[in-house]
């Protein structure tokens, strides 16, 4: 079994990203910043590219096509990365969640001091951890059978996701709580048949572009 490599990145800014807006499944396009990051972006990307596949919503689909278009890449779309469906969140900044749906988040003045670090309270609608993680390692999967195909003992695909698939497929494995920035991705190693998670990497110098860094999926 030939050794595959994948980055798991995240979209450019989208209009939602730039209002604060909880997106979920929700379709926002990227803005102008966005676009700009994805087309910077092909700088950091790894040596060789032998796939790029990317979310059906259109913040990653366009991204993974700005990419594409720099590295001469075609792009496989694939709904299994969409981002996490955020139910009733979709669409509200963190105010008019405050406002709407009091207590849920960590940061709300309605929740009783000291339960900040008891975490988000899953709203109506939210996707389940389990069921989330479930459908992008199925997709992950998918991506390594295509490389398997391909021949080569090493292939390496991009794979243009959200934020909240990314965490979580890397936080039962590393703990890690960071933000990840938009055009940031997190590398994850198949081995021998076994996966085993890398570095995070960011594709923007920040010295030529803006890093984003939107808190909400």
């Amino acid at each position: 079994m030939p050794d595959v490599r994948l980055l798991l990145v995240r979209h450019g800014e989208s209009t939602w990203n730039a209002e604060g807006r909880w997106q979920g499944q929700a379709d926002p396009p990227l803005t102008d910043r966005g676009r700009a990051q994805a087309r910077a972006a092909a700088a950091g990307l790894p040596p060789t590219v032998d796939a790029l596949w990317a979310s059906d919503l259109e913040r990653a689909r366009v991204t993974a096509e700005l990419l594409g278009a720099a590295v001469g890449s075609d792009v496989v779309v694939d709904a299994g990365f969409r981002e996490r469906d955020a139910g009733a969140f979709s669409g509200l900044t963190r105010p008019e969640i405050h406002q709407r749906h009091p207590g849920l988040l960590p940061d709300d003045p309605a929740r009783p001091p000291g339960t900040e670090a008891d975490g988000l309270i899953e709203p109506p609608g939210w996707e389940p951890e389990a069921e989330l993680n479930g459908r992008a390692w199925a997709a992950i999967g998918r991506v390594a059978a295509a490389l398997d195909a391909t021949g080569p003992d090493t292939a390496t695909a991009v794979v243009v996701t959200h934020s909240g698939l990314i965490y979580s497929v890397e936080r039962p494995l590393t703990g890690d709580r960071a933000r990840i920035a938009n055009l940031e991705g997190r590398w994850l190693h198949r081995v021998g048949g076994r996966w085993e998670i890398g570095p995070r990497h960011l594709l923007l110098d920040p010295a030529a572009v803006t890093v984003t860094r939107p808190d909400a999926l």
